[in-house]
């Protein structure tokens, strides 16, 4: 008897930026292929790593049973060892760390690996965890979007100033400025919205030092800019918009505070230094005659709506970029009206559908570091000047042997602790690196509920079993619990099903065989317009900002040692590394996720993006192998000789796994090898678009 194909719901619990509600087709208990949910909205379309991501699932190089090291860390020396065996071993260790050292000395790493769901989340469960362990060392900030997290609350008293992608429609101009929304997306609908309104005839605006696939899009003018230097050019616009008289004084005197002295800055009243757009050019590099047309464009043409990409904010004063262009959309009265934005988060960052999840059992006195400065905060400890000495690591879902800033320092912060442990896939080069490695299942081998950037929820079913020796997160924490002696208080007696049921039943899902069914549950408006309330009646509604309005100055922000205003601090010129190098993301990764797996991997050609001016100068020519290196590393790597990255900046999409020789040298392309963790202050976040490179050709 032929098997019957069945049509299950699932959508990708992983860290992109999409959040896509699919289809797995399955038959035989395989998965034949996974298409987009026709219950969803026309504009609800998936991507590739969606679409195939059952390819991960069953990769020949997957792991299937629980490793315990027996070679020196990074040798890859493994045996394979029963549950039991890799947890007892787990659960001493933990408690022997603990007893010599203190909760404080072990740090929780990961969480990206599955961080939209709301049981099976690698954020939330070993937080849960650790918590009723005794406590932990926890990171803050991330390594996307620290700057933007920071900086939002001191200017609209709220991280909720975000749109939902329906309200594009509106929009007469649309700027895209380091966001490259065809690849990262950011949310299932955007960039169908986006293309939508080009067809229109909207024009679209893209602000990068590289032609991307979104300036690629119909109707879509390039515009170049040195990396790093974004606040300077918004600086240049907006002198220019304050020149032609097409500020917008009601809105700013009504809703803003401090523009008085943000305009002052711009006019160089204060510093005896007007940001005109011949300024911005020699720092920028992008002719100042552009400047003034992108200026004129954008300020007679309203609604317009500014979509910052996270990129512009990850450089060294990236706080700035993040607050100027929240400034640029109140002076041209673009915020809180529908086909405007806040010029703030490039998702739309508004609540969520009310939707029970996995309760972290919040700690206080948990010692915390950034994200950005673990390798430090192992390497050096209370000696310099970190709050504790790691001795441990817990690393669920990240694989910061690739995405860490500086790959090498990483790698001797692994090298230096007593114990590592992690929860994965695949034997990536951070789980080369653990003691004790723990196979886990993918999300089409679970059920979950997945948040999106959206206004929805997505229910995403079990589509296959999972491998026999592979069990669920949650599962591996209970046995854990079991062991150490609290898993009665971290699984309260439930399945992870009945968790699940519980959620649902605290939601907003009115109708659950519906929502089972067709994997879909859409908020009730799909028009939400952050800030909207606070323009319709700013004395009823007023902002959780000292003033209740919207502080383009920010005495509060101050106080963080930097200025109230934003101001231009980029990156000083190295001759010795006279090159910029960004590192975007692959259409074809979701950051190093699907690095090791031959379909995705074989799409995409890892190569180095070189301007011919560049490589003209270094007697570089097109397909040849060149060495591309700073004091932190140096890769060898194929080079593309192209005019799609602007003189002076090259281009190395980041994600693929390390492929280190004796020497030290990548030879895989791996762009955290060239990153630092000297981070951007105040925030202590992420700079990887502040690095500079020297090219060298091999010929």
């Amino acid at each position: 008897m032929k098997s019957l194909m069945k049509t299950i719901p699932v959508s990708c619990n992983k860290d992109c930026g999409g959040g896509c509600p699919l289809l797995a087709h399955v038959k035989g208990e395989k998965i034949v292929k996974i298409t987009d949910n026709p219950a969803g909205t026309a504009y609800m379309k998936g991507c590739s790593r969606g679409f195939q991501a059952a390819k991960a699932a069953y990769a020949p190089d997957r792991l299937l049973h629980p490793l315990v090291r027996t070679g020196p860390r990074g040798s890859g020396e493994f045996k394979a060892v029963s549950w039991p065996e890799a947890l007892d071993q787990v659960s001493e260790k933990l408690n022997e760390i603990k007893n010599k050292y203190g909760n404080e000395s072990l740090i929780l790493l990961g969480g990206s690996g599955a961080c939209r769901g709301a049981l099976h989340n690698t954020g939330l469960l070993p937080k849960r965890f650790l918590n009723l362990f005794g406590g932990y060392t926890q990171v803050y900030g991330n390594y996307s979007s620290a700057a933007v997290s920071f900086v939002t609350p001191y200017v609209f008293g709220t991280q909720y100033a975000g749109i939902d992608p329906g309200t594009l429609q509106h929009s007469r101009l649309i700027l895209l400025w380091g966001a490259n929304i065809a690849v990262t997306r950011f949310g299932s609908e955007l960039p169908p919205r986006i293309r939508e309104a080009a067809k229109r005839g909207v024009p679209l605006i893209v602000i990068d030092p590289r032609k991307s696939k979104t300036a690629g899009m119909p109707n879509a003018q390039w515009i170049r800019v040195r990396p790093g230097t974004d606040t300077a050019l918004m600086a240049a616009v907006l002198y220019e918009l304050i020149g032609r008289s097409l500020v917008d004084r009601s809105f700013l005197e009504r809703y803003c505070l401090g523009f008085d002295r943000v305009e002052n800055y711009i006019l160089g009243t204060d510093d005896h230094c007007p940001k005109t757009p011949a300024w911005a050019e020699e720092i920028c590099g992008t002719p100042a005659d552009t400047i003034k047309r992108l200026a004129d464009t954008y300020g007679r043409t309203k609604p317009a709506a500014l979509i910052p990409g996270l990129s512009i904010q990850r450089t060294i004063g990236g706080e700035e970029s993040a607050r100027m262009a929240m400034v640029l959309q109140a002076a041209t009265g673009n915020i809180g009206i529908p086909g405007g934005s806040s010029g703030g988060y490039v998702w739309g960052r508004l609540p969520k559908p009310k939707c029970g999840q996995m309760d972290t059992l919040s700690k206080s006195g948990n010692p915390s570091i950034s994200e950005y400065l673990w390798p430090d905060a192992v390497l050096e400890g209370k000696n310099g000047g970190f709050p504790t000495d790691i001795k441990a690591i817990y690393n669920v879902g990240g694989n910061f042997l690739s995405q860490g800033s500086d790959i090498r320092k990483n790698i001797r912060a692994f090298e230096a602790v007593d114990f590592a442990v992690c929860h994965e896939h695949f034997m990536t080069p951070t789980a080369r690196h653990c003691d004790v490695v723990l196979p886990v299942t993918t999300f089409l081998e679970r059920e979950d509920i997945i948040f999106t950037k959206l206004n929805y929820l997505f229910f995403s079913a079990k589509a296959i079993n999972a491998p026999h020796s592979v069990k669920d997160d949650y599962d591996i924490f209970c046995e854990l619990a079991q062991r150490l002696g609290f898993r009665d208080k971290f699984s309260e007696g439930k399945t992870a099903g009945r968790w699940l049921e519980e959620f649902i039943a605290s939601s907003a899902i009115k109708d659950v065989d519906a929502f089972k069914q067709t994997g879909i549950y859409a908020g009730e408006d799909q028009m939400r317009i952050g800030l909207s309330e606070f323009i319709a009646d700013p004395a009823k509604k007023a902002l959780k900002t000292p003033s209740g309005k919207i502080e383009l100055a920010s005495d509060s922000y101050a106080r963080t040692g930097y200025p109230a205003i934003p101001t231009y601090r980029g990156m000083p010129d190295d001759a010795n590394h006279p090159l910029r190098l960004v590192t975007p993301h692959s259409f074809y990764r979701i950051n190093s996720s699907y690095s090791n797996v031959a379909w995705f991997r074989d799409k995409e050609r890892q190569v180095l993006w070189i301007n011919p001016v560049d490589a003209a100068q270094r007697e570089i020519r097109d397909g040849q192998m060149a060495l591309i290196r700073n004091t932190r590393g140096k890769i060898r790597i194929s080079v593309r000789v192209t005019e799609d990255t602007m003189p002076g900046v090259v281009c190395l999409r980041e994600g693929i796994w390390p492929d280190l020789d004796a020497d030290g040298c990548d030879r895989a392309g791996s762009a955290n090898i060239l990153t630092s963790t000297v981070p951007t202050k105040p925030c202590q976040g992420s700079r990887t678009h502040s690095v500079l490179v020297e090219v060298e050709s091999e010929n």
